[in-house]
């Protein structure tokens, strides 16, 4: 019997329903992280729908996160631009 790859398994279910697809809803969290460096007011587009504040040579950014994978794309936006990652605090858990 031969083994499917995973997506090959997720593509014949959804075959299988009718191509139907569904997706989990995000948890929606408050997220507060913060960057060393006091960024410019242009990079708020490059962090669009995060509230951006700056102080103390730092940057904070607070605002909604739909899920994991929309965390990690955040920061792997900070990371592509050469930003330096202080802290990354679920708001909504405290």
């Amino acid at each position: 019997m031969k083994t499917h790859h995973p997506a090959e398994q997720y593509a014949q279910r959804t075959l299988e329903s009718g191509g139907k697809q569904s997706t989990r809803k995000g948890t929606r969290a408050v997220y507060r992280i913060v960057v060393r460096s006091e960024l410019s007011a242009r990079y708020a587009a490059a962090f669009e729908g995060m509230e951006m504040e700056t102080k103390g040579g730092r940057t904070i950014l607070t605002g909604e996160v739909i899920d994991n994978s929309h965390l990690h794309g955040i920061l792997d936006h900070i990371g592509a631009l050469g930003l330096k990652l202080v802290s990354v605090e679920d708001l909504s858990e405290s």
